[in-house]
């Protein structure tokens, strides 16, 4: 019998093209109830984002797939993610590479994220309290960058961050009355170019700590 996280897998992502074997694999594995709240928990597998602490939200499970799906991540690369909110998506990159570091300006997030990664055995984590539109210089430059919040601009440090041939998926707040614009940028001999994926709604990236 399948699992809810397979049937999710079964009829939402490869329905809506999520071809990437290691992403499917891995987002039929993670638990994704373990990093919601116990009232919303039967809600966990619906095509649909939720809320969560603090006036955050964990993605909607396509668009955590097609996101991490265009980043392509490889077991060899480190990644940064900006808004780590349950942990859910640095959950799904850490199985993809080789660590992650994810940023969460919420210190109340932050330290129950990292508690559910540990407990759930994601070890190549690291839950850093920062502002995100920053990045984490430390551990420069990045092969991936996943940013789960909007910001009107993108931010020049995590251009910076990038390292070459790395890829950055950031959606951008083009206008207040639209959708924001789902974009991936890449490096490439020391240029950085974007292309637009789809639209998408993300909670706005806050840079006041």
């Amino acid at each position: 019998m399948s699992t809810p996280a397979q049937r999710m897998v079964a009829e939402q992502l490869l329905p809506h093209g999520v071809t990437d074997e290691g992403v499917l694999r891995v987002m039929a594995e993670i638990p994704r109830e373990e990093f919601i709240s116990a009232r919303l928990r039967r809600h966990a597998y619906e095509d649909r984002a939720l809320g969560i602490e603090c006036g955050q939200t964990i993605s909607q499970p396509l668009v955590v797939a097609l996101m991490t799906q265009a980043l392509a991540p490889k077991p060899d690369e480190i990644a940064l993610e900006v808004g780590a909110g349950s942990g859910y998506q640095a959950a799904v990159l850490s199985r993809l590479c080789r660590k992650v570091i994810t940023l969460e300006r919420e210190p109340s997030l932050a330290e129950h994220a990292s508690a559910t990664l540990l407990r759930l055995g994601f070890i190549n984590v690291e839950v850093a309290v920062a502002d995100g539109s920053l990045g984490w210089a430390a551990e420069a430059p990045y092969d991936v960058i996943l940013v789960a919040a909007a910001p009107r601009e993108v931010p020049r440090a995590l251009i910076e961050q990038l390292a070459e041939g790395g890829r950055m998926a950031i959606p951008v707040a083009v206008s207040p009355d639209e959708p924001q614009d789902l974009r991936l940028y890449t490096k490439q001999g020391g240029q950085v170019t974007y292309r637009s994926l789809f639209p998408v709604l993300f909670v706005p990236l806050r840079t006041d700590l």
